[in-house]
């Protein structure tokens, strides 16, 4: 069982460790120790529910649901654009950063915007349920079991990572130059996403 569980885990990793929003979002949350755990919980888990759906042949029903699909897509093109912006607005007023210290953020507004960024990107469901589940049913049972469970384990490691990894930048992160990069690359990234999700479609 330990192949389906390794190829679970490799074909996870595969499709979140890039530059995305969902990672950036994570990315800053974590230099800012603001809400961590719950942000990288929706992440994690997120994904090893869409992996077990797309095992569980949920996938055939979404890669055959166009009209739902371009509805959260237009709906993430929205919300990107509005986070650009939001991260454009910080660039021009960046903050230092003090450990220990956040910018105030409720957890119940962190917590939205993390669901939003979460599951208004179509391609979630395309790559995670549909692709992962499509990966996974191929390995037959029960190993297709095993390859969800190292498809959500790898998640969940990510995202811990990168969420309580940052926290190693706290040092570069405490000039107003820093959170001006940091932001910058934010609202880059979001706009690249929107941009994609626009003009490229949902298609697989």
């Amino acid at each position: 069982m330990i192949l389906p569980f390794l190829v679970g885990a490799g074909s996870g990793l595969s499709l979140i460790v890039a530059i995305g929003a969902q990672n950036a979002f994570v990315l800053r949350q974590g230099i800012r120790r603001e809400h961590v755990l719950p942000v990288v919980l929706i992440c994690g888990l997120t994904d090893a529910l869409l992996e077990l759906l797309g095992v569980a042949g949920i996938g055939y029903v979404v890669e055959r649901a166009p009209v739902v699909l371009e509805i959260v897509r237009w709906g993430g093109v929205v919300f990107l654009l509005w986070y650009a912006w939001s991260a454009v607005r910080r660039a021009l007023r960046p903050e230092v950063l003090v450990v220990g210290e956040g910018s105030g953020g409720s957890l119940k507004r962190t917590i939205l915007a993390c669901l939003a960024i979460t599951y208004l990107n179509p391609h979630v469901y395309l790559d995670t349920m549909v692709l992962m589940g499509s990966i996974g049913n191929a390995q037959g049972d029960p190993e297709r079991w095993w390859f969800v469970a190292g498809g959500a384990l790898a998640s969940l490691a990510w995202f811990f990572l990168i969420g309580y990894g940052a926290r190693a930048l706290t040092r570069f992160f405490a000039t107003p130059r820093s959170w001006r990069i940091l932001d910058g690359v934010v609202a880059a990234t979001m706009l690249v996403i929107a941009a994609r999700l626009a003009f490229g479609g949902v298609g697989v």
